[in-house]
């Protein structure tokens, strides 16, 4: 099948779709022996590709791993100001490049999922196959049940809209006037969670992403790094299929 070249790179796990196309832009890619700049280029398995001279391979092993991200963490690949990144937290024999799926904001723990499988990754995140993530949240005040019936019918907040989400009230501590709610969102917009609850007037002291689609973070503690079974994958690939 006839698949964009920077599609099939960033499939394979060589950079993201846009770093990919600057790499063929900038002459650093071959097909069949060829250096191409055409972006438009397609390709199918039996065309050879070279990246910076190494071939690529088109059925690239392909890993998952499951991280409960810890605080103070960067959700990226490197930091220019030198603050720890996930990566930096992942087994050091891993070999293959792997990119966080998503983010999570620095002061935000919860599931993390990274993985070199670029078309997975690209699926989970696309808000038409609505993949649930659900968080939980301390904030300020106690947050009441009609406050948070205004969420579940979808809010229009700093001129973005927001859809509808799941939501319900799991404590509430008087004495230190904060509220422990629940939060199962699919689109994924930025800042999402925090924004939907300053919308209500209670803003976010503490965020936790609790699940991703099938996944969980049953059995780890903050900083844990696993391996998904196999299982696990085809039940991932299934919520999109």
């Amino acid at each position: 099948m006839n698949e964009r070249l920077q599609k099939v790179m960033a499939a394979a796990g060589v950079a993201s779709r846009r770093k990919s196309e600057d790499l063929i832009a900038s002459g650093h890619v071959k097909v069949n022996g060829q250096v191409v700049t055409q972006l438009g280029i397609k390709v199918t398995d039996d065309d050879v590709i070279e990246v910076n001279g190494q071939i690529l391979n088109g059925r690239q092993k392909f890993v998952y791993y499951l991280m409960y991200k810890p605080r103070q963490v960067i959700c990226s690949v490197k930091d220019d100001k030198g603050r720890k990144t996930v990566l930096d937290l992942m087994p050091n024999d891993i070999t293959e490049r792997i990119y966080p799926v998503g983010r999570l904001d620095y002061d935000t723990s919860g599931l993390l999922l990274l993985t070199n499988d670029g078309k997975l990754a690209n699926q989970l995140m696309h808000p038409k196959y609505r993949v649930n993530k659900t968080y939980i949240a301390k904030v300020n005040g106690i947050v009441s049940n009609f406050e948070l019936s205004k969420l579940k019918q979808g809010i229009t907040y700093q001129n973005i809209k927001y859809a509808p989400v799941k939501s319900k009230i799991i404590s509430v501590d008087h004495h230190k006037d904060s509220t422990i709610v629940q939060l199962t969102i699919h689109e994924g917009k930025n800042h999402e969670v925090k924004n939907l609850l300053e919308a209500i007037n209670h803003p976010v002291k503490k965020l936790r992403r609790e699940t991703y689609g099938t996944l969980n973070l049953q059995g780890m503690t903050s900083g844990d790094v696993r391996e998904l079974s196999h299982n696990e994958v085809r039940r991932l690939k299934d919520l999109i299929n």
